[in-house]
């Protein structure tokens, strides 16, 4: 099991002593067990793939997810992306949808890959990295949610003016990891999937906010389309 993604564009540096401490080398060896008797998404060398796309001197949004896509050939290692030519997720039709509503755009894109956003400084994170094939939350408690707290906190006392995207419970409890003294900017609803989007995910304009605070504060905006 290697790091690949993690290795780039300054985020090593930033996580080097993670990769020491006992619940990270435990964490390796579980997912080497795990990917060599069962089938695991998303791919080894996709796991750290938001860190490879996303910089960290880039970064400007986050959005957190819980864990990945578990169906054949969805998993890409950004949360909510899958790769092109997949079919779109419901919760990304969802996120689609609302792009749409915050832009007056009126066609889906042809890719539900979100590899330009990451690009542009939008950190889509899962809190757990990686999952079993047609087994949701399998690798809960592994140690992921340490590594991922610890991107949180890492992202919130280093960065400035970071808006951190909260859709659903579980990623509102993150809350708590966000620096409230760096002028972050966090909105919350409810999670983009079918059983809840309509509970305030869909008209929350969130894509529209965030665009308006990063011009606000003179970052570059993000073509969200």
């Amino acid at each position: 099991m290697t790091l690949v993604g993690v290795e780039n564009r300054n985020w090593s540096s930033l996580l080097k002593d993670e990769y020491h401490k006992p619940y990270f080398i435990k964490l390796l060896k579980i997912l080497r067990v795990e990917y060599n008797r069962f089938i695991c998404f998303p791919k080894q060398e996709n796991i750290f793939s938001c860190f490879k796309y996303c910089s960290f001197q880039k970064l400007k949004v986050v959005i957190i997810g819980q864990d990945p896509y578990h169906k054949k050939d969805q998993a890409d290692g950004l949360c909510f992306s899958v790769p092109d030519g997949a079919p779109f997720p419901p919760s990304l039709k969802n996120i689609f949808t609302e792009v749409n509503n915050c832009f007056n755009y009126n066609k889906y894109p042809i890719s539900g890959s979100l590899i330009h956003w990451a690009k542009q400084g939008v950190l889509l994170l899962n809190s757990i990295l990686t999952v079993r094939k047609d087994c949701p939350l399998s690798h809960k408690n592994i140690g992921w949610e340490f590594f991922t707290d610890v991107i949180i906190r890492t992202v919130s006392n280093r960065k400035k003016n970071i808006v951190f995207l909260l859709w659903g419970k579980h990623a509102q409890k993150k809350i708590s990891l966000i620096n409230s003294f760096h002028n972050h900017y966090i909105l919350k609803t409810s999670h983009p999937s079918p059983f809840s989007a309509h509970m305030g995910f869909l008209g929350s304009k969130h894509f529209e906010k965030t665009n308006t605070f990063l011009k606000k504060v003179g970052i570059e905006t993000i073509f969200w389309s």
